[in-house]
């Protein structure tokens, strides 16, 4: 016991020793921490359903991080009982990647939107973005009329096709090839779009602002806004976690 206390109170008084020990204790976990992720091709789970972004829904992802839409919402549900009641299901890492960067957020002046694909309709948005406060009369947000009006400029959507592949998305020589054909024909419910739904599972097709005669960014960022959270089937993953609950 003298030994321990005689060599504890030796260490804390010496700097030099305390210093070179804390560096090694560090350093021994780091190793064993960083080590393993050097023989791992990928540390995110596949999961079923999850895929690129259309050309129209990464325009429409463009817009919504030029806007600052990100400042107020977020898009990560916790795993904890009042958010998933609230949102969905907890958020997969799956989900987020192919988003370069990710839009998580770090806070919410407006509710989460990891699952709001699918939950109002195209005409709810489009009122929404134009003026929030005639569909939520407390909302503080900001009006987008204008997206309506702006055409959405698809010269450089090829790019930034390109520019995603580069960072790891698996766009296909054939969707950059397509890109300027796919973000119109994703617009036009009178469109052959069977090769669009061939490359891009469950994209949903119409004209999202509702007018078909031409291409918006209010078009682009109602298309982004409907597939979040829509493309993975969670039922699944309830029944599955229903079932080990229920073994226990």
């Amino acid at each position: 016991m003298r030994f321990k206390k005689f060599n504890h109170g030796t260490i804390e008084r010496n700097v030099t020793l305390l210093f070179v020990l804390s560096l090694l204790v560090v350093t021994v976990g780091g190793i064993v921490e960083i080590a393993p992720l050097f023989y791992v091709q990928n540390t995110i789970e596949k999961v079923d359903g999850v895929r690129p972004y259309t050309p129209l829904e990464l325009a429409g992802r463009d817009i919504y991080i030029r806007e600052g839409c990100y400042a107020c919402h977020s898009q990560m549900i916790r795993p904890f009982r009042d958010e998933i009641e609230r949102y969905g299901h907890y958020s997969l890492a799956a989900e987020s990647m192919y988003d370069h960067p990710f839009q998580w957020g770090s806070k919410r002046t407006g509710p989460d939107l990891a699952r709001v694909g699918g939950r109002y309709s195209d005409e709810w948005h489009v009122q929404h973005l134009k003026d929030p406060r005639s569909v939520v009369p407390e909302s503080i947000m900001p009006a987008y009329a204008f997206l309506a009006e702006k055409e959405l400029n698809t010269r450089n959507i090829a790019a930034s096709l390109k520019a995603n592949r580069a960072a790891g998305v698996p766009y296909t020589d054939e969707d950059i090839e397509k890109a300027a054909v796919d973000i119109r024909i994703q617009a036009d419910p009178n469109a052959d779009t069977e090769d669009l739904l061939r490359r891009y599972p469950k994209a949903q097709v119409r004209a999202f602002d509702g007018d078909p005669t031409k291409l918006t960014e209010m078009d682009a960022l109602v298309a982004y806004l409907q597939m979040l959270g829509t493309l993975v089937d969670f039922s699944t993953y309830v029944q599955a976690e229903e079932n080990e609950r229920g073994a226990r």
